[in-house]
């Protein structure tokens, strides 16, 4: 298992948008990759679990990846959540 703990730099957080660019992202790798915070866990593959993570601008996140893919997943999704989650333009898969 993989996993790294990044800061979430989006000004809107993590909302329902970029949660939606994460489940979709996640499902292109065959590894399981979660998100938690100090109190929760979600699945990047359900929409509502990331939402209910309530990450807001400056919240950190770890993120894990563990599976055939995961160092690849691991910085997929490091890169988005640099990005801002891809709502700048800037995000390349």
């Amino acid at each position: 298992m993989k996993s790294e703990t990044t800061t979430v730099k989006n000004p809107a957080g993590l909302h329902a948008r970029s949660a939606a660019t994460i489940v979709k992202l996640a499902t292109g790798f065959r590894c399981n990759i979660t998100f938690e915070n100090a109190q929760k866990t979600a699945s990047a593959g359900n929409i509502m679990a990331l939402l209910m993570l309530e990450a807001t601008e400056g919240s950190q996140l770890r993120v894990s990846a563990e599976g055939p893919d995961e160092v690849e997943a691991l910085t997929a999704m490091i890169n988005l959540i640099s990005v801002n989650f891809g709502e700048s333009g800037e995000f390349r898969e």
